[in-house]
């Protein structure tokens, strides 16, 4: 199996067998609690085309590729350091630090942070829809941790 781009920019499987399939789109199964593991390769009509177990069983070019594709779709900000609340009720400004830079967000309410699983993960919508992830709660700074709790 071989992944390249075309001229478009747009996905291209070559599997073993020689054959190609373009306009190639990685999906994965379980985006926010396994987002390396469970991948499938869909084509034009959403059909599967390969299913990749783990992204670490690719050569390193055809799983930077996925990564690459994966990341231009997906807009889910990772939340580091949860820096000033503008209130403990809701709705209110949150004030953080993500893996994409410093952001404000409003939390219309409390049922907007939900618990993903039970490793610590957390989702929180903001009010215009965009999601944050929090990968484990337990892990956060002590300022952070103290802002959190009142909303959990």
């Amino acid at each position: 199996m071989n992944l390249e781009r075309n001229t478009f920019g747009k996905l291209v499987l070559i599997t073993d067998d020689g054959q190609r399939h373009e306009g190639i789109s990685p999906v994965r199964a379980f985006p926010l609690q396994a987002p390396q593991e469970s991948i499938s390769l869909v084509n034009t009509d959403g059909k599967e085309v390969v299913w990749i177990p783990h992204l670490s069983t690719l050569p390193p070019a055809s799983a930077a590729l996925i990564e690459e594709e994966l990341n231009g779709r997906e807009f889910v900000p990772v939340i580091e350091k949860i820096t000033a609340v503008t209130s403990y009720s809701t709705p209110c400004t949150w004030s953080v630090t993500t893996d994409r830079g410093e952001t404000t967000f409003v939390l219309r309410g409390d049922e907007d942070i939900r618990r993903v699983g039970s490793e610590g993960l957390l989702l929180i919508s903001d009010t215009h829809g965009i999601h944050y992830l929090i990968r484990n709660h337990f892990e956060l700074d002590a300022v952070s941790k103290k802002i959190l709790d009142r909303f959990l």
